[in-house]
């Protein structure tokens, strides 16, 4: 199952200062991905990407992007994975969420 970019989406309580800390980490805010006054960014350094969000979200999610969200889907519901929130439509964009057996949460985002 190819699950695409990973990437680490943190509930931030400032992001004007999480973006200044993670700056001085070398990462860089992707300008087409989000914006300080939406409350929302995606940071990159190299390979590895974060994204930061203010008031969103309560937990930090592990954020994968797939080609086809549908049919990762699929395929956690055949391993019996409870989704948690199911795709809506039947084509183009869209996520679904589910949470591990230690109550980590997982979005699955095509986009």
């Amino acid at each position: 199952m190819d699950l695409g970019l990973f990437s680490l989406s943190l509930a931030v309580k400032n992001i004007e200062v999480s973006k200044e800390f993670y700056e001085a980490l070398g990462f860089e805010a992707m300008t087409s991905c989000g914006s300080i006054e939406e409350k929302w960014l995606i940071m990159k350094n190299g390979q590895t990407m974060i994204g930061l969000f203010e008031g969103m979200f309560e937990e930090n999610i592990l954020t994968f992007n797939p080609s086809d969200v549908r049919s990762v889907q699929e395929k956690l519901a055949a391993h019996g994975v409870d989704i948690d929130v199911p795709v809506k439509g039947d084509s183009g964009p869209g996520h679904c969420i589910v949470k591990d057996p230690d109550g980590n949460t997982l979005m699955f985002d095509q986009f």
